[in-house]
């Protein structure tokens, strides 16, 4: 083995996928799941083949993309723990949450259907990553909720709101479903 082969990606090559994610992130968002991938990397300011030596497949571009979606879901429950009304950091998130649920389900599905043990391999990480965010929130927010209420509760029944309905609608669900789940209003 080289002391090449030890080190990881070169400066360069991490800051070209960073780059090709934020980009096809936005061109996803214009264009879709089906967007092409010479305007991706055109956008990211790369060659095709840089795009194709850190993304070979659509599937892989798009896995990268959600996951770093996810990551911003999950970080900023992180940073909601730290807010100082419990109940409201917790809707807050959740709020968020039905959000990326209502807008991001189609690259989720796009991301994961290339074999049905990838999806679940991928959806099971970003399934726990998601739930532990919501029960950290939910374990802060606990002594203002119903005792019989869990964060995989609060997010069933927001994701079913946001997989039903649009954005705006599942989020205003989510608001009403806050008078059920808390004590004393």
């Amino acid at each position: 083995m080289s002391p090449d082969s030890k080190r990881g990606p070169r400066a360069d090559a991490s800051r070209n996928a960073a780059r090709l994610v934020a980009a096809a992130r936005e061109v996803l968002a214009e264009a879709g799941n089906d967007a092409a991938f010479d305007v991706i990397a055109r956008r990211a300011g790369v060659g095709n083949a840089t795009l194709y030596r850190h993304f070979p497949t659509r599937a892989d571009l798009l896995v990268a993309v959600y996951a770093d979606e996810v990551a911003a879901l999950c970080d900023r429950g992180t940073r909601l723990l730290e807010a100082p009304e419990p109940v409201d950091a917790l809707f807050a998130w959740l709020d968020e949450f039905t959000v990326h649920v209502a807008t991001k389900r189609a690259l989720a599905l796009a991301a994961t259907e290339e074999t049905a043990e990838r999806r679940t391999a991928l959806f099971h990480q970003w399934h726990a990553a998601i739930t532990s965010t919501a029960d950290r929130l939910v374990d802060r927010a606990r002594p203002a909720l119903r005792d019989e209420v869990t964060a995989l509760d609060l997010l069933t029944l927001a994701s079913g709101a946001a997989a039903t309905t649009g954005a705006a609608h599942a989020r205003r669900l989510v608001a009403l479903l806050r008078t059920g789940v808390t004590t004393g209003g």
